[in-house]
């Protein structure tokens, strides 16, 4: 007796897949390219569009940490992609300095790094974000234009001391937390650069998004 091998999955029901595992939302996902709220939705219930654009598959799968063939795209033949996990770079400045509302939250672009080097620091790629540092508060640990990776598994309920990205009163900000006053609900908001001074906020007035715990800078 002849078993047909079961057959691959195609975008559609792929993408559903991952979304669902994921916890995403089609109208997210939507927003996420620019479309109307109803447009992924569209796409993997009724087949329209019968492919999705090659910017928006990367955009998705950027957002997914997934491979761009599982979405339509083309196989990758280079046999090492496999050991890189792309990490989106969103269109969003944090501010070393008084403080910038956000852009958007939609990527832009994507980094790829090695998944040993990212689990070696104990981060998932799906966690993970890069952003962009605005003004001199944080110098010279971070300067204005540094791009930095911010993990957002590591956030208030394993707050410590280090450089973390927060809102606060609708800014973006990246600082260095002292949390020596913790138990008594309130953290230091601190600068590396010494012109700017301490802060001691309460903990529930802070939104605390995610640990930087990587930067890079351009040297042109």
């Amino acid at each position: 007796m002849n078993i047909a091998p079961p057959r691959p999955e195609s975008p559609q029901q792929a993408l559903a897949r991952i979304a669902r595992e994921q916890g995403v939302d089609y109208a997210r996902l939507s927003r996420l390219i620019g479309r109307n709220a109803a447009y992924i939705q569209q796409f993997v219930q009724r087949g329209s569009p019968r492919q999705l654009g090659e910017r928006d598959r990367a955009v998705i799968a950027t957002y997914l940490g997934v491979d761009e063939s599982l979405l339509g795209g083309p196989v990758r033949a280079d046999p090492q992609a496999d050991a890189l996990a792309t990490v989106p770079r969103l269109d969003v400045g944090v501010a070393a300095g008084a403080g910038v509302l956000a852009g958007t939250d939609r990527p832009v672009a994507a980094m790829a790094f090695d998944r040993a080097w990212l689990r070696g620091l104990g981060i998932a790629p799906l966690k993970a974000a890069i952003l962009r540092v605005e003004g001199d508060s944080m110098a010279p640990t971070l300067g204005h234009g540094d791009e930095i990776l911010v993990d957002s598994a590591d956030a208030a309920t394993r707050l410590r001391n280090g450089i973390y990205v927060l809102r606060r009163d609708g800014a973006l900000l990246v600082k260095r937390l002292d949390c020596a006053a913790m138990r008594q609900g309130v953290v230091g908001i601190v600068s590396d650069n010494p012109a700017w001074p301490r802060e001691d906020a309460r903990l529930e007035s802070l939104l605390i998004l995610g640990r930087v715990r990587w930067a890079g800078r351009s040297l042109a």
